[in-house]
């Protein structure tokens, strides 16, 4: 089986992360190293002992041909959308690192933890609105194949259009302008 492409390290740590241990637990100490895979193409390979039970987990993940330009902040990917998570489940990931933020948290510590986690959901929704085809005005309900996304897009169908994306996002990032 090919591994999944994942286009940065942050990627792969927030699948690792989503994908707990049968225990339960998500953090295990990671080791990782670049391998060839069989086709002579690059992966990262994470292992170690998840922190609950002991069992050894592993990951492999295929790298970019190309390494994506720096380009400014934080980005869990290129311009295509990812392999590893679908929209539903970055949607996910974007209301868990929101709903983080503490309602005071200008200042010193608190206000960083703040900062980093509405740089997160910003570019968590970023992703979901990769998924949307040019011209598009939502998310395709295809391009949900996560049992997690499914639910919310059952529960939530607005919430996977570009407009409602687009504000939502531009709300945390007038908020995360505001913590700078």
């Amino acid at each position: 089986m090919t591994p999944p492409l994942s286009r940065t390290n942050a990627e792969a740590h927030l699948y690792m992360d989503l994908h707990p241990c049968p225990c339960g637990e998500s953090r295990f100490p990671r080791q990782s190293s670049v391998i060839a895979l069989d086709d002579g193409d690059l992966a990262s390979r994470y292992t170690g002992a998840c922190a609950g039970c002991g069992q050894d987990r592993e990951f492999i993940f295929r790298l970019p041909a190309t390494i994506g330009g720096a380009g400014t902040g934080f980005r869990y990917g290129g311009d295509e959308p990812s392999q590893l998570l679908d929209p539903g489940e970055w949607l996910l990931v974007a209301d868990a690192y929101a709903g983080s933020v503490p309602a005071d948290s200008t200042a010193g510590e608190a206000g960083q933890r703040a900062r980093a986690a509405l740089t997160r959901a910003v570019a968590a929704l970023d992703e979901v609105g990769k998924f949307i085809p040019a011209g598009g005005d939502s998310v395709p309900q295809g391009a949900i194949v996560s049992d997690r996304g499914r639910q919310l897009h059952q529960r939530e169908p607005g919430r996977f259009r570009r407009d409602r994306l687009v504000a939502v996002r531009d709300a945390y990032a007038g908020l995360l302008s505001t913590l700078s």
